[in-house]
């Protein structure tokens, strides 16, 4: 083993773990890896409650209460995954404390099948703080269109999000900018501030394998030679528009009223493609003020074999935005891939989100006590 993963806090960098199930919280596994490998928070999504709730007997007791009050499935997937998350908060609490509220957080979803609806959105924002009841929940949200306000008008609330789903450059200044709005609504309504924190979670590797399956198809060698770059070069970008925003009037308007960063998360990080390094996304995305969001694969091959060599993004800026030109000049257009990607990515957790209720559904009716 390594030191990677203390060297990786060490340089600024926030290592998440992208997983929570009951049987982590219950067997002491999160507590360990809390303990003896550097993880400061937990992230969440419909796809990780439906792997957990489907997989193992650790839900039945809930899941038989809840069967026994005949409650609809949405209330029962509410109630088992606030549960989940209120656990996980209870022992990232430490963690929270020490770190003055940047650490120690854990993020639930909103339902993704109001992507869409920025009315609902806030809605189910407020409803989802409100049950969790814990300070160190992050509200994650999706940075689609209908998003953007409801970012702001959570934010405005004093409700910390964390916000998913970002894949391009544009729409991530757009959320920095909903983050602002959100805080400068907050001062007006004489909320403190220094309690709202944010991470912005910039997909990695679902860029790669979009752009990676189109160059494939121009076949040149000139093609093959951008494979696997794209990814990389986006999110470093995405840290340099971050610099600029944290940098301005505006933003030390907020930070004087004691406003927090909200630090770029980098999401997506379990490499897809065997022919990259497995820790791909972690090594070259080091930079200070960042979270790495890792599946455990992810993070037991950073403690393995990781090289951390310090910070890995300062000074690649032209390079990045070179690879990303030379991309264009292929004719890969960054525009529609991001876009096809912020669809597929809606679409997968709510499709995971209705496989939850499927799943769910038929565990109740199978717990459900006969009549009389």
């Amino acid at each position: 083993m390594t030191d990677a993963l203390k060297r990786l806090s060490e340089e600024g960098v926030a290592i998440w773990l992208d997983d929570l199930s009951r049987k982590r919280i219950t067997s002491g596994n999160l507590a360990e890896l809390i303990d003896q490998q550097h993880v400061v928070g937990v992230t969440t999504n419909p796809t990780i409650f439906q792997k957990a709730i489907s997989q193992g007997d650790g839900y039945d007791q809930q899941l038989s209460d809840l069967a026994a009050r005949r409650v609809t499935v949405e209330e029962a997937i509410r109630m088992i995954t606030t549960a989940d998350v209120r656990d996980a908060a209870d022992i990232l609490r430490p963690v929270f404390d020490a770190t003055g509220g940047k650490d120690g957080r854990v993020s639930i979803e909103v339902d993704p099948r109001l992507a869409h609806n920025t009315k609902a959105t806030v809605a189910e924002a407020k409803q989802l703080a409100w049950l969790v009841d814990r300070p160190n929940t992050l509200i994650k949200i999706p940075a689609t269109q209908a998003g953007l306000p409801a970012i702001t008008e959570t934010i405005g609330l004093g409700i910390s999000v964390n916000v998913t789903l970002i894949f391009s450059l544009e729409r991530y200044r757009a959320v920095m900018d909903a983050y602002l709005s959100g805080l400068e609504k907050a001062k007006e309504r004489g909320l403190d501030v220094s309690l709202i924190h944010s991470v912005a979670s910039f997909f990695v590797s679902r860029v790669d394998t979009e752009i990676d399956k189109r160059l494939d198809g121009i076949g040149t060698d000139e093609a093959k030679a951008l494979r696997g770059k794209a990814a990389v070069a986006n999110a470093r970008l995405a840290y340099q528009a971050y610099e600029e925003v944290f940098s301005s009037s505006r933003w030390q308007a907020l930070e004087n009223a004691g406003a927090n960063k909200q630090r770029p998360l980098w999401a997506s990080t379990g490499v897809k493609d065997p022919a990259y390094p497995d820790t791909l996304y972690v090594t070259e995305l080091v930079a200070p003020n960042t979270v790495n969001t890792m599946p455990e694969a992810t993070l037991e091959a950073t403690e393995d074999h990781g090289e951390i060599s310090g910070n890995t993004i300062a000074g690649t800026y032209e390079q990045a935005r070179a690879d990303l030109d030379a991309l264009e000049k292929l004719g890969v257009s960054y525009d529609d891939v991001v876009q096809v990607l912020e669809d597929e990515g809606v679409e997968k957790f709510e499709a995971s989100w209705n496989d939850l209720l499927k799943s769910t559904q038929a565990e109740l009716e199978r717990l459900a006590p006969s009549e009389g």
